[in-house]
């Protein structure tokens, strides 16, 4: 099993995030046993998984000297919410270079004169709230790491240390967080003598199913994680898995994964990253109508509808235990609530 007791980490969370059965879920899909690992109750303002990697990100910062990070991601990303509310307990500068949203209809909604998105919510409201240095928000499909480099060259110039966190924060530093999380969820299943037969996941920037895979790779467990992707298809996605997979497992001294351990299934996306779609929709009614449990309508709303999907095709079998990852982002629901009207 993969030793991370030596690298440089910092904590936000107190202890190991709830493993929960849903049984009225369970029952109401007439499928396997579904589990849900509460990732969305990390720590840092208002949970999600990117505080696990922001753990090892943060401190590889710290490490290196850093007064100021700079990240990237759309105007609703949980990510830049999380490392912006890393840097406030960090007493560092935070900087957010960021694209503008797209509407239901695929077409982007333009910032105002101001440079602000339309709708001052969701994410957007806690950059505000949680004081963030400065915000660009450039049209969709920029180049926003790129410019995230020559921000941090700007900033250099004016004598700051700053350091760069990619999207997602995934990338192999990163990614050590859901290593770790594979160990976490282990012990757990152990502990309630959890015969595991998959783990759910959502797939974006790939960073928290490819530290799985590794995590439990490491570990000797063959337990499959099985990546719903929430922006592209099966072609495009599963390279980008298996090259971090490929990239972590060497930063640890592993032997190489398997490729056939990066699954990542493009069907249930629909029109877009982003972009509502009626099966979103209905898992996120059911997770909340029959768990009390509220999902977000870009990554785990669709990861659930994969889910859904799966369990009526039948390919889990009813005495299956499986586990879905909440990988957060709730407070995009309120961006988004035009979908749901």
């Amino acid at each position: 099993m993969a030793d991370l007791n030596t690298l440089p980490r910092r904590r936000y969370t107190n202890g190991p995030t709830a493993l929960d059965h849903l049984e009225r879920l369970s029952r109401q899909l007439g499928g396997p046993q579904i589990w849900i690992k509460r990732d969305d109750q990390l720590g840092l303002t208002q949970g999600g998984n990117k505080t696990r990697k922001l753990e090892f990100l943060i401190a590889d910062a710290l490490a290196q000297g850093a007064d100021t990070l700079v990240t990237a991601g759309g105007v609703q990303s949980n990510h830049c919410r999380l490392t912006l509310s890393a840097a406030r307990r960090e007493g560092l500068e935070c900087h957010l270079v960021l694209e503008e949203d797209l509407g239901s209809d695929g077409a982007p909604i333009p910032a105002d004169a101001g440079g602000n998105p339309p709708e001052h919510t969701g994410n957007f409201l806690l950059f505000d709230l949680l004081g963030a240095d400065s915000v660009e928000v450039h049209p969709n499909g920029s180049d926003l790491i790129a410019r995230a480099h020559e921000f941090a060259g700007e900033l250099k110039a004016q004598g700051r240390n700053p350091y760069v966190i990619p999207v997602g924060g995934s990338n192999v530093t990163g990614a050590l967080g859901y290593v770790d999380c594979a160990q976490e969820l282990l012990t757990q299943f152990a502990e309630v003598g959890l015969d595991v037969s998959s783990i759910v996941t959502p797939s974006g920037s790939a960073g928290m199913q490819a530290g799985l895979i590794v995590g439990l790779h490491s570990a000797g467990s063959q337990i499959p994680v099985v990546g719903i992707n929430v922006s592209r298809s099966q072609e495009e996605q599963e390279p980008k898995i298996v090259g971090l997979v490929d990239e972590v497992a060497s930063f640890l001294e592993l032997p190489s994964v398997p490729r056939e351990r990066s699954l990542g299934l493009g069907d249930y996306f629909g029109t877009g990253y982003a972009l509502p779609s009626p099966e979103m929709v209905e898992a996120v009614r059911l997770f909340a109508q029959t768990e009390g449990i509220l999902l977000d309508p870009v990554y785990t709303g669709k990861a659930a509808a994969g889910l859904i999907d799966l369990v009526r095709q039948g390919r889990f079998g009813t005495d299956d235990h499986v586990v879905f990852i909440h990988s957060g982002g709730v407070p995009g629901l309120y961006a988004r609530a035009g979908a749901f009207a």
